[in-house]
């Protein structure tokens, strides 16, 4: 490689890479789009993205595995999320052949930067969809941008996968009821920013939101998904109405029933009930897997396998996941979509 990183050292910041790929939706139609060396979004000052949080995201990675290939990880999973947040939103879809192809030329044209087999870091790829133009009413845009860029990143907690304490949120919620909690916009970030803060500054690693409605069962963790072990060789993960759908989440579901015989199950997570979890975890593109060793919820810590030690289901469910993205563990049909 031409490039000099310390890839072991990598934590989860941007770092400017040389090229990204940007497309324009106008007249009612998407262009070819384009990787370009310019890393600035120049918009009017009006754009609906700015004012009234028209804005879609989405996040995934380039793995290079042992023999130096590059391959991404169920990308079409990710398109088809950032379809439906574009639907929610009120914006063009970006067509899944559009959008694989846009990581594909961005992951191609920055290779120099997909880090080495071994080191466990990836090359994070952020496509991004905005509402642009002159538009100042509370409507929808005309215009759009549609752009992908990246960046080598490591671990998105510090220690990797070790256990650490998170936090019960009982004063914020990340999303209302019936609102945009399972579309993946910008605005759901921005207000989990205080209460994350909060957690950090006591020592937790993040905040866990319960549902919105009743304030009784886990939802999400920080910026990712939640799952449980139980004794009886159960992975038991939340659902609503509210929650992200997780690529991850939904890779581990079928991982954890088809090749480590569990039952899974998407169901009512109480907070009151953690005594029923033998291990329990966070999962999502940025964190994979990281541990939970205990939830703080009012006076109570309430611990799970083990605060310095994962779990060994939770280490199965890691292993297995990680080594089909990085080409070790024969995938599924159709998870794996090679680079080059």
């Amino acid at each position: 490689m031409s490039v000099s990183i310390q890839w072991e050292n990598l934590g989860f910041d941007y770092m400017k890479l040389p090229f990204r790929f940007i497309s324009y939706y106008k007249d009612g139609q998407w262009d070819e789009g384009c990787l370009t060396k310019d890393a600035t979004l120049h918009i009017s000052e009006s754009s609906t993205a700015l004012h009234y949080g028209q804005q879609a995201f989405e996040g995934l990675k380039a793995y290079r595995t042992k023999e130096g290939t590059i391959q991404l990880f169920r990308p079409d999973r990710n398109a088809a999320r950032f379809q439906a947040t574009a639907d929610r939103l009120l914006m063009p879809q970006v067509p899944t052949n559009k959008f694989i192809d846009a990581v594909k030329q961005v992951v191609v044209a920055n290779k120099d930067y997909v880090p080495p087999y071994g080191t466990r870091a990836t090359l994070y790829l952020r496509p991004l969809l905005i509402g642009v133009g002159d538009v100042i009413g509370v409507r929808p845009a005309t215009e759009y941008i549609f752009t992908v860029f990246a960046m080598p990143v490591g671990n998105y907690f510090k220690g990797g996968l070790a256990p650490t304490n998170f936090l019960v949120s009982e004063e914020f919620d990340r999303a209302a009821p019936y609102g945009t909690g399972a579309a993946k916009v910008g605005g759901n970030y921005a207000g989990s920013l205080l209460p994350g803060k909060y957690a950090k500054t006591h020592g937790y690693s993040d905040v866990i939101y319960l549902d919105p409605a009743t304030h009784t069962k886990i939802e999400e963790v920080g910026a990712a998904n939640f799952f449980g072990i139980t004794a009886d060789n159960e992975f038991i993960t939340p659902l609503s109405p509210s929650i992200l759908p997780s690529i991850t989440k939904y890779s581990l579901l079928e991982l954890a029933e088809t090749r480590l015989g569990m039952k899974v199950i998407e169901g009512d997570v109480f907070i009151d009930q953690l005594e029923r979890f033998v291990e329990a975890g966070a999962c999502g593109t940025a964190a994979v897997i990281s541990p939970i060793g205990g939830i703080q919820y009012k006076n109570n810590l309430h611990v799970f396998y083990s605060q310095t030690e994962v779990g060994p289901v939770t280490r199965r469910l890691y292993d297995e996941l990680v080594g089909i993205q990085f080409g070790d563990i024969e995938a599924p049909e159709g998870w794996i979509v090679k680079v080059d």
